[in-house]
């Protein structure tokens, strides 16, 4: 079997790609000063362009999980989520409260996915 690693620091990857499978690293915003609707916007493109990368899109994610240091962003986070996910094709999803490694992140998504074109 051979693994594929994308955005790849002597810590971490950005993405994985094995078996036909896409991982990737849980994605932080760039734009910390902004609020939560605008750094989820930030992170969801980071995922487009990370499953670019690896040969998929969002259309073929398997399932995400979303982290947010304070559970009352949950409907802030959601209006950027509803955009931007197909509805007809939307992931098995969990969120969940936790603290993140950098007080100024206020979302954090983690998702997997089905690579489309190797």
């Amino acid at each position: 079997m051979t693994v594929q690693y994308f955005g790849q620091t002597p810590r971490l990857s950005e993405a994985t790609v094995a078996n036909g499978f896409v991982f990737l690293s849980g994605m932080v915003p760039e734009n910390t000063g902004d609020n939560v609707k605008a750094q989820t916007e930030n992170v969801l493109a980071q995922i487009d362009h990370w499953l670019a990368q690896c040969g998929s899109d969002k259309q073929h994610i398997l399932e995400a999980t979303i982290f947010l240091p304070d559970l009352a962003d949950y409907a802030a986070m959601n209006e950027a989520w509803d955009a931007w996910v197909n509805p007809q094709r939307s992931p098995a999803r969990a969120c969940v409260e936790a603290k993140l490694a950098n007080p100024e992140w206020k979302v954090e998504i983690k998702v997997s996915a089905v690579q489309i074109k190797p």
